[in-house]
């Protein structure tokens, strides 16, 4: 996969991606379907590429589009119940313009800070493959690559981001603590380059309805993270 000099460039790419076919053909299905309470929408049925500032300081990693989300919406964490706990959230951190995330044309904006997913299209059950993880890597890689001269904090919204993180950095020579950190909410550690650039990972649980309606996370504990980010 060709290494992309821009933003701009990567999520033109990213938008015209077909490298998985159970992913395209499952994302196409859903947005022709739909679901009852959207009948009347038209869905975006892409690859969604990240959404926020180019030149961010905080960099948010989550796992996938929601099938009914982003997928329906075009826009990351936006039109699902994770988007309506996590916006609010960097609302209250004064990351975001709007305390609600509904459409790509409703005004959104994050200030100093961009979310990216590991992988790019919505996958059934919210499981993607390995091989359908291995196959998105190069844009997640690519966008940290174009990021890396004004990131400083990159939060981990669950396992899985933390791990594929974790992966990107060693393969761009940053240097983690060993043993390697393991994934907690409001787990961090500093990783550094051979250039002496630092950045600070912190983890937190992804707020899925899952995490979020049981309370295993709150609002209170969400905004503890932006806090740790914010002070970065």
């Amino acid at each position: 996969m060709p290494r992309y000099k821009t933003i701009a460039a990567l999520d033109k790419a990213i938008t015209a991606c077909t490298l998985c076919p159970r992913l395209v053909l499952w994302r196409e299905e859903v947005a022709i379907t739909k679901r009852a309470a959207y009948a009347d929408h038209n869905y975006w049925g892409k690859p969604v590429t990240g959404f926020g500032d180019p030149k961010a300081e905080i960099i948010i990693v989550g796992l996938a589009p929601g099938a009914h989300g982003a997928n329906r919406t075009g826009r990351i964490f936006t039109g699902d119940s994770s988007g309506s706990f996590l916006f609010p959230a960097l609302f209250r951190a004064g990351l975001a313009k709007l305390p609600s995330s509904d459409s790509r044309s409703d005004g959104q904006e994050l200030y100093r800070t961009r979310i990216l997913c590991a992988v790019r299209c919505a996958p059934p059950e919210n499981k993607p493959t390995l091989e359908e993880k291995a196959a998105c890597a190069p844009f997640m890689a690519n966008e940290i690559q174009l990021l890396l001269p004004t990131a400083k904090v990159f939060v981990a919204l669950g396992n899985f981001a933390w791990t594929g993180l974790i992966t990107q950095l060693l393969a761009m020579g940053f240097v983690i603590p060993t043993p390697r950190p393991k994934f907690g909410h409001g787990a961090f550690f500093t990783a550094r380059s051979s250039e002496g650039q630092e950045l600070k990972i912190i983890g937190s649980y992804h707020p899925s309805q899952q995490n979020t309606f049981t309370k295993k996370l709150t609002p209170a504990m969400l905004d503890g993270i932006f806090k740790m980010a914010n002070q970065a």
